[in-house]
């Protein structure tokens, strides 16, 4: 997958030594110890680069990847995903990549309607996705003891997190959940939330293996501290 990297020339021109280091590892070394396969590992890279603000390279990738590993709906989808996550501070900038992408690539917009859900059932079909990925008991739980001028909080994660974007078509349980990972795992000091879904990626399917190998496949953007960490509350949920 090493075609990811072609569109970084300006790098290769000018400093041809970095280039070809971190190619050999980005995109040679890193996929020997990956399962995931192509799409989601285009999926996982390009969730990882707009949590950490990265839109040029993000841009770069994207060019590369679209329509061949992964879909456009799939890029709006992602894109979609990490509002609730990183916030849409972070994720506006990414909005206008993907339309200047889009717009070279010759691809019509704006794409079809993926959503699920209605004004009158986004907090119910939220809730019920909230239950099945980290169970029943604990989000009631949850609800409960939180205090009465903070229950608004958990409220607005049943209705527009999940209500809003989980429910949608365009990418899959095991896709979301694991683009929602890596999200977190490249924030840094999220650790709750990332303990939280790492048994939400368990529940929809996602293994320790896969879940290694998303940590893996965003090493080189986000570094070995984040990529530690991650690892560590991999290993402490996986017990």
């Amino acid at each position: 997958m090493d075609d990811l990297f072609e569109n970084f020339g300006r790098i290769q021109k000018n400093d041809p030594e970095f280039h070809e280091i971190f190619k050999n590892f980005a995109y040679g070394e890193v996929f020997e110890y990956s399962v995931l396969d192509e799409k989601e590992s285009v999926l996982v890279t390009l969730a990882s680069l707009i949590a950490c603000q990265s839109p040029k390279a993000f841009k770069k990738i994207l060019l590369s990847a679209v329509n061949k590993y992964v879909t456009p709906e799939e890029v709006k989808e992602l894109l979609y995903q990490s509002v609730p996550y990183v916030g849409f501070g972070r994720a506006h900038n990414f909005f206008g990549v993907v339309i200047k992408v889009f717009e070279k690539k010759g691809i019509g917009m704006p794409l079809e309607n993926r959503s699920n859900t209605s004004a009158e059932n986004r907090h119910q079909k939220g809730r019920e996705l909230q239950d099945r990925y980290f169970g029943a008991e604990m989000i009631q739980m949850m609800n409960d003891n939180a205090p009465e001028d903070q229950k608004h909080f958990n409220r607005f994660l049943e209705g527009f997190c999940f209500g809003d974007f989980y429910t949608r078509d365009g990418l899959d349980d095991q896709q979301r959940e694991l683009i929602t990972f890596v999200f977190i795992a490249t924030l840094g000091g999220c650790e709750n939330q990332l303990r939280g879904h790492t048994q939400g990626n368990l529940a929809v399917g996602n293994d320790k293996e896969k879940l290694i190998s998303s940590i893996t496949v965003i090493l080189p953007y986000i570094g070995f501290p984040r990529s530690l960490n991650a690892l560590a509350i991999i290993n402490e949920i996986c017990e």
